[in-house]
């Protein structure tokens, strides 16, 4: 299980490196651009972390932009709020993975399947890397949502036994208190530095019916506060 952690963290470093890269930083001069409509804020926060797949990387960005001067607190707040919604994006790819179902049915739809379209992304992805000299890049970032894929669905398997296990199921039952679920869910987030990390590890979590949507919203609730973690420490001086 903390392998297909390991992998799941790896995968999303690799992504987020490879758009950033690929973006050649139209991320800071679109992001810099938006210091007059809090709206329009919101819609390129979200777009922009959708596509990086980070909020914190999108938030850091605009702490850097508002001590240089370059955007003003008014911009800040919506491109932030946006942000938050764009990062959602991570936890609805992830919920390709329990489209496994049946194993038969015609071969495009299998490939279509998680388990077997990450292996090949990943390939793909190393060959583009060791062969291209300018599409580097995409081959980073189809290497990521390989490794991404591979460290969710090995995060499933893994889980699957533990659900039966008493003690977790004890474990579950007091977080099914909301403020503990908060508290745990904040925490386990600023250590890891991901909130999609900690709600691919709930998912994987809900598959094997170890946890209920109750007692998995404040947990959630918490990840989003636990994330503030990285522009708290970015904004430091």
């Amino acid at each position: 299980m903390a392998g297909g952690l390991g992998l799941f963290l790896y995968g999303m470093t690799i992504l987020s490196s490879g758009l950033e890269k690929a973006s050649g930083g139209l991320m800071e001069k679109v992001l810099a651009k938006m210091t007059g409509n809090v709206f329009s804020g919101i819609l390129f926060g979200a777009l922009v972390t959708a596509a990086v797949q980070s909020s914190s990387a999108t938030t850091v960005i605009v702490v850097g932009l508002v001590n240089a001067g370059l955007l003003k607190l008014k911009g800040a707040v919506g491109i932030i709020m946006g942000a938050n919604i764009g990062t959602t994006m991570t936890t609805q790819i992830l919920r390709l993975t329990n489209l496994e179902g049946d194993s038969s049915g015609p071969a495009i739809l299998q490939l279509c399947k998680p388990s077997n379209f990450s292996s090949i992304l990943i390939v793909i992805g190393l060959i583009i890397i060791m062969v291209g000299k300018k599409n580097k890049n995409v081959g980073e970032i189809m290497m990521g949502i390989g490794i991404l894929f591979t460290g969710m669905i090995l995060m499933q398997e893994k889980i699957a036994p533990l659900a039966e296990l008493p003690q977790f199921e004890q474990l579950f039952a007091v977080l099914k208190n909301p403020v503990l679920g908060v508290l745990v869910g904040a925490i386990f987030t600023a250590i890891i530095q991901s909130s999609a990390a900690s709600i691919g590890i709930l998912q994987a979590l809900s598959v094997s019916g170890a946890i209920t949507f109750a007692s998995a919203f404040p947990i959630i609730m918490g990840t989003n506060i636990g994330t503030c973690a990285t522009p708290l420490i970015s904004s430091i001086g």
